[in-house]
């Protein structure tokens, strides 16, 4: 994992649709919260989305690179890849990216990449469950508690080790739609920047497959 690198630590967010986590970051950055984070760019996975206004508004550098417009797997990490190795992130962060990344990608930036998700995994994880679904799964389970979840990202889709989670109560009158909004706020948009700063600070320890959030920094594997 990188270390400090004195307000240098270069973050590249990877979007897909309204980038409401993008948002936060951005406030977080605004409000300097993010310790030595700095966001470098924004990696759209489609043309005229809302987190490419919201790059724009901030004076975020963003590119387009549509999984439609490469024939395989392969070549689309390729293409990710390049356009980012014009920015040298140290820390790729999926924000409501919802294009499969292969294992070119993985391999290049690993333990570099995290993903949130809007639920506490390994429930309501994996293929399929994004946008409303794993709200609307938590529903129709009658969970009373849900969240949010941090981790970096592996192979499989909503896998991977656990960096934090925070839970969101249900309440009676919930519906996908507000329960969603209730889990951005009182989870997502909270712990996606803290877990940035905390990798920036060089505050994630590994150990035998699994990660903490230090108070302390440590010293690079």
């Amino acid at each position: 994992m990188p270390g400090v690198r004195s307000g240098n630590f270069k973050v590249a967010v990877l979007v897909s649709g309204g980038g409401t986590n993008l948002a936060a970051l951005i406030k977080s950055q605004q409000e300097q919260q993010l310790g030595p984070a700095r966001l470098c760019a924004v990696i759209a996975s489609r043309p005229q989305t809302l987190a490419l206004d919201r790059a724009k508004a901030a004076g975020l550098p963003a590119a387009v690179v549509s999984r439609k417009s490469y024939p395989s797997q392969a070549a689309y990490d390729a293409a990710l890849l390049q356009t980012l190795a014009v920015y040298q992130p140290d820390l790729v962060v999926l924000a409501g990216f919802l294009t499969r990344l292969g294992p070119d990608f993985i391999h290049h930036y690993d333990r570099r990449i995290i993903n949130i998700h809007p639920s506490l995994l390994p429930s309501f994880g994996g293929s399929g469950f994004y946008g409303l679904r794993p709200h609307q799964g938590v529903l129709d389970y009658g969970c009373k508690i849900t969240g949010a979840t941090v981790h970096f990202v592996d192979a499989a889709y909503d896998h991977g080790p656990i960096l934090l989670q925070k839970p969101v109560a249900v309440q009676p009158e919930d519906t996908p739609e507000l329960l969603q909004a209730r889990v951005m706020r009182e989870a997502e948009w909270i712990i996606l920047p803290a877990c940035v700063r905390a990798i920036a600070e060089n505050r994630v320890l590994w150990k035998d497959g699994r990660v903490y959030i230090t108070k302390q920094q440590v010293q690079p594997d």
